[in-house]
């Protein structure tokens, strides 16, 4: 760079924070601080409530919360390197009213302040129940650059930025903690290219990556120039500080392409499972493994999330299960190299239908002795759990949480639902793309997932001959119903009219509108759709309601 030149290269802080973790997360600032120091920067861009995480939902209505916030930040500026502008994303509170705010630091002192404009409050968003909206724009001089910041939300409506340019800001940077779905990034590229637009100004995009809960943030930070053109753009789903250089009225740095859809959504369960565990100290997972393609699904995430050591699959062999079930969950334990154990439940099972025998005399076995089988394995992995401090990890998909083709406290048993935002045709898209990548031992291109476990019927195999197209429509069928029932909010009347049968579209209807009291009693899930259930779809469990056809 030459001498004469001011130095307006900008790091993007693309880091991993941890909710409530502030003397934690004011580390990893100044690391990528050093580290923005150490490439040449002069400008350091953190995301939206870097130094608390996102989102803190309750514990932003917690005055102690913004005092040792408060506290955190002070050491912070006392730790930063000097010379080096950083831009940090805090909670602020400020005269009985708490705002999300960035704090622009310089050599110890605050150089500006901003408070958020645009508080979200829809899908898995509510900051309105927790923050105040500012009102006004914050430009600040750097390098000869008049920067004008605005904070996620912001860049959704046309005010803030039209008042960062009035202000007189030269660039707009934005802050964000911007949860991933499937197709999130062309979403904010259409949003900021319209903000660009309308005032004219390049944009650069650092957003938080980590999961949190059930969200996952995928990163995918991104630089526009005044044309709406992406002039740099960082990886997808990993911690990375790109560096992007001031030239031609906007800033540039690398472009990493992103992967596809598939591979996208495989990385964000990966990614989902290692945070949940890691932050939550769990000392590793444990599942049960059926030989069907849910849990070896889930298994593949769990050892690519956590390493084939810190993982235990176990198989619980009911008096129906196949001799192919146990071949492939013995062969799919072995290619990754876990902790394999095999604890028949029909002894476990007898005892219980002996007990329960004089009062069940006479009926015939139904539904609750498959729900009995289930409850058992449910009670073996807790105990595992508990004996051992590993999570467990329940492998049921989106279409039988929809459908309520679960057993409460048998298969919803665990801690975290891999697959519960995950359809059935999604679960076998990301299995297929998991045996194309290779065998995790050796890094073989050799299939991980057998084949058959791909290819044969779905069946819980709890009475004799089971499959799941016994109780459901076909998967493609059902999953296409579920889509746009509880993704698009498409009514009946619409999901006949785009070709279903009436029929299969309200007994579909029908059993995930009952089903409500059994979601939210489950696990909290990894969402990778638009509309998740936890967060997103919130119904009533008492409810009466019946859509029209």
């Amino acid at each position: 760079m030459p001498t004469n030149q001011p130095n307006r290269r900008i790091a993007v802080a693309q880091f991993n924070p941890t909710v409530g973790d502030l003397a934690g997360n004011a580390r990893q600032i100044v690391a990528q601080a050093e580290a923005a120091v150490a490439a040449g920067a002069s400008l350091l861009l953190t995301p939206e409530l870097a130094l608390c995480g996102y989102p803190p939902e309750d514990l932003a209505l917690r005055e102690d919360f913004y005092s040792e916030n408060a506290r955190v930040l002070a050491g912070l500026m006392a730790d930063l390197p000097a010379g080096l502008t950083v831009v940090v994303g805090y909670p602020e509170s400020a005269e009985g009213r708490h705002y999300n705010s960035a704090v622009v630091l310089r050599d110890g002192r605050r150089i500006a302040n901003y408070r958020k404009q645009r508080l979200p409050n829809y899908a898995v968003f509510d900051e309105m129940r927790t923050f105040v909206a500012g009102d006004s724009a914050t430009v600040f001089d750097w390098a000869g650059l008049r920067c004008g910041l605005v904070i996620c939300e912001d860049v959704w409506s046309s005010e803030p930025a039209a008042q960062a340019r009035a202000a007189g800001a030269e660039v707009l940077l934005a802050l964000n903690a911007s949860p991933f779905h499937l197709a999130k990034q062309g979403e904010r590229y259409a949003v900021a290219r319209a903000r660009v637009a309308e005032i004219g100004l390049p944009l650069v995009y650092v957003n938080m990556v980590g999961g949190q809960d059930e969200l996952v943030l995928d990163g995918a930070s991104f630089a526009l120039d005044v044309q709406g053109r992406v002039t740099a753009q960082a990886a997808v789903l990993k911690t990375e500080l790109p560096c992007l250089d001031w030239r031609d009225r906007g800033f540039y740095g690398a472009i990493v392409e992103p992967p596809d859809e598939t591979a996208q959504c495989y990385q964000a369960l990966v990614l989902g499972v290692r945070d949940y565990c890691g932050k939550n100290g769990f000392k590793g997972a444990l599942l049960g493994l059926s030989g069907g393609i849910d849990s070896a699904l889930t298994l593949c995430v769990a050892v690519d999330a956590l390493g084939a050591d810190q993982v235990h699959a176990v198989m619980m062999p009911s008096e129906y299960t196949a001799d192919m079930s146990l071949q492939d969950a013995e062969a799919l334990a072995k290619n990754l190299g876990v902790r394999y154990s095999v604890h028949p439940i029909k002894p476990l099972f007898d005892a219980f239908t002996t007990t329960l025998a004089a009062d069940f005399s006479g009926l015939p076995f139904d539904t609750t002795e498959e729900n009995l089988q289930a409850r058992v394995r449910g009670v073996l992995l807790m105990a595992l759990s508990n004996k051992f401090g590993q999570i467990v990890l329940t492998t049921g998909n989106k279409s039988e949480m929809a459908t309520g083709y679960a057993t409460l406290y048998g298969d919803m048993a665990g801690g975290l639902a891999v697959l519960k935002d995950v359809t059935k045709m999604r679960v076998w898209a990301l299995s297929r793309y998991r045996n194309s990548i290779g065998n995790s031992i050796g890094n073989t291109l050799s299939a991980v997932i057998p084949e058959r476990i791909i290819t044969r019927p779905p069946s819980a195999e709890l009475r004799p001959d089971q499959c799941d197209q016994d109780s459901l429509p076909p998967y493609d069928i059902l999953d296409d119903i579920l889509e746009r029932y509880m993704e698009a909010q498409q009514s009946p009347a619409e999901i006949v009219a785009a070709g279903h049968d009436r029929a299969v579209v309200e007994r579909v209807v029908r059993l995930i509108d009952l089903s409500e009291y059994k979601r939210r009693q489950s696990p909290p899930g990894i969402r990778i759709t638009q509309r998740g259930f936890g967060r997103d779809r919130r119904y009533p469990i008492t409810n009466r309601y019946k859509a029209p056809f």
